[in-house]
């Protein structure tokens, strides 16, 4: 049976002096998961927000923290993003791939489901291997660090491959994902779509959410 589709928009888009009021918005529209970008400025060019900050976002979400971490060391810092009120953590393969068993256990001690990211140079084969104890994989559509990007069509094939080893469970997407490029997301086999700019800058969120979710379920009739 296939996954639902979850949609997920991405904060980095929020208008950041407003970050309660866009949860909110975000919230209201009907959205499914907040995604939370965090970026150290070393594994990616570009700094966002930490530890504080999420912990407030925590105290005001009344969805799930789907944290994805843009951060060197990644295991080191599993428990303090779980502590700090994470429901969900994700960390990218080539932060730790000189590691990568000793930092999915990492993750997995915080009790938390456990996602990994590739980004587009990086393939999905190293996961191969450690799939049954992974519960999502991110398929990053554009180059982290930075929103605002075109979709990689190519990625595609990462998330077919996946599915075609019979893994089961969570295939995010994340980078330029719009009404135009869920659908092809979703024929893919990707059940949870991440979008920012597509969704916080819509005059009518709630109605580019349906849109997303209609593309993804094959309701939609854009080319």
């Amino acid at each position: 049976m296939a996954r639902p589709v979850l949609i997920a928009p991405s904060l980095l888009a929020s208008d950041f002096t407003r970050l309660g009021q866009e949860m909110a918005r975000s919230e209201a529209a009907g959205a499914d998961w907040h995604h939370v970008d965090v970026m150290d400025g070393h594994f990616v060019p570009n700094l966002t927000l930490g530890i504080p900050v999420v912990a407030s976002m925590k105290r005001v979400a009344k969805l799930p923290l789907d944290v994805h971490l843009m951060i060197e060391s990644p295991a080191d810092w599993a428990p303090r993003y779980a502590e700090a009120g994470a429901d969900r953590l994700c960390f990218h393969y080539e932060a730790a791939a000189d590691a990568f068993p000793a930092a999915l256990k990492a993750y997995h001690r915080t009790g938390l489901p456990v996602g990994v990211a590739v980004n587009p140079p990086c393939g999905v084969e190293p996961l191969r291997p450690f799939l049954d104890r992974i519960d999502m994989v991110l398929v990053m559509s554009v180059h982290a660090g930075f929103g605002g990007q075109s979709f990689l069509p190519e990625v595609l094939d990462k998330v077919r491959r996946l599915r075609d080893w019979g893994y089961a469970g969570d295939i995010q997407m994340d980078g330029g994902v719009d009404d135009r490029t869920a659908p092809r997301c979703r024929e893919a086999g990707a059940n949870v779509l991440v979008a920012g700019t597509y969704l916080f800058r819509a005059p009518d969120m709630a109605a580019a959410i349906g849109e997303l979710r209609a593309g993804a379920a094959g309701d939609s009739t854009t080319p």
